[in-house]
């Protein structure tokens, strides 16, 4: 069978060994190999000379250094008939490939997973939403949008899916043993914008005997913060071994200023381990149980912990009662997005 050629681009820096081609973000990872049992997948993306953790199962892949090499690779794929073009996420380089496509009518695709809005923001400051409407203005004008929430979209026309990681293997035996010590677990990228080193100031404010883990740091690359019953771990690529790190923690926290539909969010709730948040992405709660909103500072942090603990089985309890997504579900609807998508 001929199989329909997609081109999925991104901002993602990946790296290449002689074992392969290598991601820190998962869902980079995950969602091409999901899709090309009816595509054929070709990845553009951009070139990193640091070891990444994920390794993706595609053979094609093609990686820019500079924004000219990145425009040269899509100027290739042009040749070739009946191609489709994916692209994750809207940043100055798929922006510019958005526009090319755009001018040699190409038509694309383009699948947001979180608010840019915020993103930019947050690492930018003030200019940052300004840089963000303009390209999303533009992108939303000539690229067909899927978004993992209706915020994202901001109000424009487009399809509403929503991602997941999870596997029936997610639900099976959730640990409920017993509360004990507070052991908080944050699963993500140390960036900025994830609001980590603001929860880390909370922390070191609480005097509580509290212990967090994070676990997201990249391949050989150490981190200076120093503190106590803090732990770092690189990024973790094993399902089993993630699943193990949810139950051996009995809370887990999401500290990001932006996000769209968090993969780990799911994760927590389907092991059963509730989840605090800030009030910054209140929007995700939505209808699920066992998510508890904290303001920013170290005595609303606690007073959800304290909460938590006190009522820990009835939460446990109350979040079985949760519908989450699968990832062989998301993978499906998004594959036929594509495919009806002229």
């Amino acid at each position: 069978m001929i199989q329909n050629k997609l081109y999925i681009i991104s901002n993602e820096k990946i790296s290449k060994s002689d074992n392969g081609f290598f991601c820190d973000n998962l869902d980079m990872k995950s969602t091409p190999e999901g899709l090309k049992t009816n595509f054929d997948i070709h990845i553009l993306g951009r070139n990193s000379s640091r070891v990444r953790s994920h390794k993706i199962n595609i053979e094609k892949i093609t990686l820019s250094k500079t924004i000219f090499g990145f425009i040269y690779s899509i100027l290739k794929t042009f040749k070739e008939k009946e191609t489709k073009y994916l692209i994750i996420s809207i940043s100055p380089f798929t922006f510019f490939a958005s526009i090319l496509l755009t001018i040699f009518k190409k038509r694309s695709i383009t699948y947001l997973r979180s608010d840019g809005y915020q993103e930019y923001r947050n690492i930018l400051g003030f200019i940052g939403p300004i840089i963000y409407h303009l390209m999303f203005s533009i992108v939303s004008k000539t690229s067909y949008l899927i978004g993992c929430n209706k915020e994202v979209l901001r109000g424009k026309e487009g399809k509403i899916i929503y991602p997941s990681q999870l596997t029936d293997k997610w639900f099976l035996n959730p640990s409920n043993k017993e509360f004990g010590k507070i052991k908080l677990l944050y699963i993500g990228r140390i960036r900025v914008e994830k609001g980590i080193y603001s929860l880390l100031k909370i922390i070191k404010k609480l005097k509580k005997d509290i212990s967090l883990s994070i676990v997201g740091m990249e391949k050989n690359v150490k981190t200076n913060i120093k503190q106590q019953k803090v732990n770092f771990f690189e990024i973790e690529t094993s399902e089993d071994k993630l699943i193990k790190l949810y139950d051996s923690h009995n809370i887990f926290i999401l500290p990001s200023f932006t996000e769209g539909h968090p993969m780990v969010l799911l994760e927590a709730l389907a092991r059963l381990r509730p989840v605090i948040i800030f009030e910054e992405i209140s929007h995700i709660v939505g209808n699920k149980k066992g998510i508890f909103v904290s303001k920013r500072n170290s005595q609303s942090f606690l007073e959800k912990i304290e909460y938590i603990k006190n009522n820990y089985k009835n939460i446990q309890e109350d979040m079985k009662n949760n519908i989450l997504p699968l990832k062989k579900d998301f993978l499906k609807e998004f594959e036929n997005l594509i495919l009806n998508t002229n």
